[in-house]
């Protein structure tokens, strides 16, 4: 079981000696300090919404760094002038000036970055490119970890992108039930193939049918994934989505959403097993109330 944060509720000033504890997340250090604000480092999509609204719900400082073309300009616009700034992907030096500007304590990385940018589009600072230059494999987790680690040295906290949404996660047993039945078997055998597959630091994700591997996720992401498993016209394909062994959880959890669930339903593909807790479902209820109305079987397993 996790552990419950709590912070002391604010105190009525006519109640000076009453105090109940707010839950906050189970996925924040044990010693979060509330009064600090966290840095939200926004990509792209609903993700770093959800994000913002579980942070400010609990009523934690939040500031926010988002990016040109990626982040969703209706996030940007619901901050100050003064709590917000806007960068072109790769001028770490600028971002990290600007955490420090913040007063951050903590910085959490939501959303997607288009990964083309990796080869194309990468606006990179000085400081960023001797971090390019000095990584002997360019790949999300080497850059993520290696921009973790300058932000980590100016005293600033990385969280596990999994905190302040715990609502949003994928959760054991059936989430619901579709017209294809998951069969133990199959399941156990695309579970298999896609931690092997996110072992091999390939991706975090496969399509089996009845012990065929039809799909498996790598750079191209997700729905291109999905796609290519579709071109098979055939029934009874399941999609995994699973974590590395040894998932870094301040960057790069692997999230399933409504887009996921619109290509899927265009492949095709009409049943999905998360992981239980380490899968991110953006919007959970509506993506539940969606894959109902459609008839995708959802599966969350440990």
């Amino acid at each position: 079981m996790k552990p419950d944060r709590r912070v002391p509720a604010r105190r009525s000033p006519a109640h000076h000696s009453f105090t109940f504890p707010v839950p906050i997340s189970a996925f924040l250090p044990p010693q979060f300090d509330p009064q600090k604000p966290v840095a939200l480092i926004a990509g792209q999509g609903q993700y770093p919404m959800l994000v913002a609204q579980g942070i400010r719900r609990a009523g934690v400082p939040l500031r926010l760094i988002a990016f040109e073309e990626e982040t969703r300009p209706d996030l940007y616009d619901s901050f100050p002038e003064s709590e917000r700034k806007k960068l072109l992907v790769g001028q770490l030096g600028k971002m990290l000036k600007t955490l420090e500007q913040f007063r951050a304590g903590y910085v959490i990385m939501a959303g997607q970055i288009t990964p083309r940018r990796l080869f194309k589009g990468l606006h990179p600072d000085l400081k960023a490119a001797r971090i390019l230059f000095s990584l002997k494999r360019r790949n999300a987790e080497t850059i993520f970890g290696a921009i973790a680690a300058e932000i980590e040295k100016l005293g600033i906290q990385m969280l596990d992108a999994r905190s302040f949404i715990d609502d949003h996660l994928a959760s054991s047993g059936v989430m619901t039930v579709g017209r294809f039945p998951i069969e133990p078997e199959y399941l156990e055998h695309g579970i298999h193939i896609a931690r092997e597959s996110a072992r091999l630091d390939i991706g975090q994700g496969c399509v089996v049918r009845k012990g065929t591997v039809l799909a498996v996720e790598a750079f191209e992401g997700t729905d291109a994934m999905l796609r290519r498993a579709g071109e098979f016209k055939t029934d009874g394909a399941l999609f995994v989505k699973t974590v590395k062994a040894n998932q870094d959880y301040r960057f790069d959890v692997p999230v399933f959403g409504q887009r996921t669930l619109e290509t899927m339903r265009e492949a095709g593909i009409q049943a999905a097993a998360l992981e239980n807790n380490r899968v991110i479902m953006v919007d959970k209820p509506a993506v539940i109330a969606q894959a109902k109305a459609w008839g995708i079987s959802l599966f969350g397993f440990d």
